[in-house]
């Protein structure tokens, strides 16, 4: 194993050693511990791994270099020297929003290590190019967030959580990712989130060849029912499936939903192998 990648990452292995490994990915400006409610149900039959990317979490932030950041290659980077550091195979790859997106451009480069991606809430591109895609947002609106992060380091945090986790009757869960949106340095969230939301792989989604499975909440105001819709036709060998959960963070708001859902679609993908 390759320690200093390990502690780069914070990575940590639990469950069944030597079964099939499931790599657990978070999303912008979050961390591992937003996974705290689903990776557990998989350890009985799974060796679950959970890592933080640079500049997330409990990683080393001495790691993160801007250069290498600038791009979502750089974390997918990541996954595949973790899987590296791991020697592991036949991954099932769990991305939660840009962590999936992360997950399916690290599949494009190794899908021999990859088994099948899940990937929940995932947007390719978040910028509307009407009339033939519609990701949510208009590229100004994108520009005045990132405008609003750099005025002021802490009140985009205010306005975003509540927005991206949904569920207004339950504040407790915006509080969470608003405390999780303050953990992280200024100048990396600022970075991540100009990675994140200008990025456009749409091209990318038509070369990806592992199975996928795309978890689709309800009114999610981040990665809208029309990207879901769009990655169903254009994403190769993908299993479609709405759910139930409202909201952009269902593994956080609907745990036991997500790994109903996940478990059945391993159950059968195994089946069918």
């Amino acid at each position: 194993m390759d320690e200093p990648i390990l502690r780069r990452n914070n990575v940590k292995v639990s469950g069944r050693a030597g079964a099939q490994p499931m790599l657990f990915a978070h999303g912008f400006d979050c961390d591992q511990t937003m996974w705290r409610a689903v990776a557990p149900a998989f350890e009985a039959d799974h060796q679950v791994v959970l890592f933080d990317y640079v500049g997330s979490g409990q990683s080393d932030r001495s790691a993160y270099d801007p250069a290498r950041y600038s791009s979502l290659d750089g974390y997918a980077q990541d996954v595949l020297e973790i899987i590296d550091a791991l020697n592991l195979r036949e991954v099932v790859f769990v991305g939660h929003s840009v962590g999936g997106i992360i997950g399916m451009l690290a599949s494009i480069k190794a899908p021999e290590r990859f088994s099948q991606l899940v990937l929940v809430g995932p947007s390719p591109c978040y910028i509307n190019h009407p009339p033939d895609y519609l990701g949510g947002f208009e590229q100004g609106d994108l520009e005045g967030l990132l405008e609003l992060m750099e005025k002021n380091d802490l009140g985009w945090a205010s306005f975003l959580a509540p927005v991206v986790m949904g569920n207004p009757d339950r504040p407790e869960l915006a509080a969470e990712l608003h405390g999780s949106f303050c953990a992280t340095d200024p100048t990396i969230a600022r970075q991540f989130a100009h990675a994140t939301v200008f990025s456009d792989h749409r091209r990318e989604v038509s070369q990806v060849t592992v199975p996928s499975l795309i978890l689709q909440p309800s009114d999610d105001a981040i990665a809208p029912a029309t990207v879901g819709d769009y990655l169903r036709k254009h994403l190769p060998g993908t299993t479609f499936q709405p759910m139930a959960a409202v909201g952009h963070c269902p593994h956080v708001s609907h745990p036991k939903e997500t790994v109903q859902l996940i478990q059945t679609y391993l159950n059968e993908t195994r089946v069918r192998l």
